[in-house]
């Protein structure tokens, strides 16, 4: 069996993959690192480990995971199962590593788009020969909402919402309206380019927010809500293929 370990921004995501079945997710807050993977990986055989982290993954708690088992540390150093044109690849995060890695395991030969809708939204494109070439990042919705109360002297913090009309008649109305109409409608305008000048077929999204705006979307997309574990999954039975 297998450890996987996401480290996000807001929380910490942790697996147990036996091949290519999940056995077993736990979410917990990153502070309760070594103790709650310590106790989660305490109830499987675990063979090996990978961990991913674009949040405050200290030394010391990766360690807790290193010294109990044979331990990847996800980065640009990483055998990975696509060919990385990135312009900058030690700068690429390892959440869209591992999604393009998921994206290659799950739909090879085609010509892909993966969006990721969390703290922030990440787009990124990948060609049907194993290519991956870059994307976008922009704000996710819950960054939208703060910003607009962060920034503003009376605007309020609210909770994502699907507004009933595009045009709002109040300010709540019209913050919801602009954060979720106007993500919507980035997002198709993304999936409409990318189909039009790079023959995209295949959108995935993922993501906290995934679900909540697939279903709202025009375009016809599929969602995975364990499409980033599914992929440090397989980088990391990758490494012995």
């Amino acid at each position: 069996m297998q450890l996987i370990i996401d480290v996000g921004n807001t929380r910490v995501k942790a697996a147990i993959y036996k091949g290519d079945a999940l056995q077993a997710k736990h979410h917990f807050a990153l502070q309760d690192f070594s103790e709650e993977v310590g106790e989660f990986a305490g109830l499987y055989p675990i063979k090996k480990a990978i961990i991913s982290s674009v949040g405050r993954l200290t030394d010391e708690q990766a360690r807790s995971v290193q010294l109990r088992f044979p331990t990847i540390v996800l980065s640009h150093n990483t055998r990975l199962p696509f060919t990385n044109d990135y312009g900058t690849p030690e700068t690429l995060g390892v959440d869209r590593m591992a999604l393009v890695a998921a994206f290659m395991q799950s739909y090879p030969k085609k010509n892909g788009l993966i969006i990721d809708a969390g703290t922030c939204i990440t787009y990124d494109f990948i060609t049907n020969k194993g290519s991956y070439k870059g994307g976008a990042i922009s704000p996710g919705l819950r960054l939208r909402y703060e910003t607009l109360n962060r920034l503003t002297a009376n605007l309020p913090l609210l909770e994502k919402q699907m507004p009933d009309s595009i045009i709002g008649t109040s300010t709540e109305e019209s913050i919801h309206s602009g954060v979720v109409q106007g993500t919507l409608l980035e997002i198709d305008g993304a999936i409409n380019h990318y189909k039009e000048h790079y023959n995209v077929d295949t959108v995935i999204i993922t993501g906290g927010d995934g679900e909540f705006l697939a279903k709202r979307l025009k375009n016809s997309i599929f969602a995975h809500s364990n499409f980033l574990l599914e992929g440090l999954n397989y980088i990391l039975t990758y490494q012995n293929d």
